[in-house]
C-alpha cells in the first residue's frame, strides 16, 4: 500500500503562498484552463467569487490559484491558450 503522506495533493494546501493566475466570467473557461494547467503538472485551485446579485449584478466568477513556484509557468500556457482561436459550432464538428 501507497503511503498517503508521501503523495502530492491534487490542490495546493491553504498555508502555501498562492497566486491567483486565472479569472473568467464563466466557469467553464476557468475549468478548461485548469485542465491545461493539470496537463502540464500544475496543481491548481479553483474558486468561486460569488456577489449578491441584486447589490452587486454582474459581479463574480471565478480563479483559478496556483503555488507561487508554479506560476511563471502557469502564465505561459494561460498565453499560449489565449493566443488559439475561438471554436465555433463549424469548426468544433467532427467529420466522420
Amino acid at each position: 500500500m501507497s503511503n498517503p503522506s508521501s503523495q502530492r495533493s491534487s490542490k495546493p494546501e491553504p498555508n502555501e503562498k498562492l497566486i491567483k493566475i486565472f479569472d473568467a466570467e464563466q466557469e467553464n473557461e476557468a475549468i478548461v484552463v485548469q485542465g491545461l494547467l493539470g496537463s502540464a503538472g500544475i496543481e491548481s485551485d479553483l474558486k468561486s467569487i460569488d456577489a449578491v446579485q441584486d447589490t452587486f449584478p454582474g459581479v463574480g466568477g471565478t480563479v483559478l490559484l496556483v503555488r507561487e513556484q508554479d506560476a511563471p509557468d502557469a502564465r505561459k500556457i494561460i498565453e499560449a491558450y489565449r493566443k488559439l482561436p475561438p471554436l465555433d459550432d463549424e469548426t468544433a464538428d467532427i467529420a466522420g
